[in-house]
């Protein structure tokens, strides 16, 4: 295994954080550097949309509290 395909498999399973089947070692480092960079897009927008959940939950509590709840839930 190259060097650049090794460093690919490390960043994929950082990204997985878990071990990458053994098939994958099959596959360029073009094509693991693609899935890496799918599985931290697809992870960063989740988190976006968790955050705007929460925030868009916060209209629910009344105007005053909306700060200490705030400091409450996401310390």
């Amino acid at each position: 295994m190259s060097t650049e395909a090794r460093e690919q498999r490390e960043r994929l399973s950082s990204e997985l954080r878990d071990e990458p089947p053994e098939s994958f070692a099959q596959l360029a480092p073009r094509h693991l550097a693609a899935l890496a960079d799918a599985l931290k897009r697809q992870r960063e927008s989740r988190a976006a949309g968790l955050n705007q959940a929460a925030e868009d939950s916060l209209q629910l509590v009344p105007a005053l509290a909306r700060g200490p709840v705030r400091r409450i839930l996401f310390r």
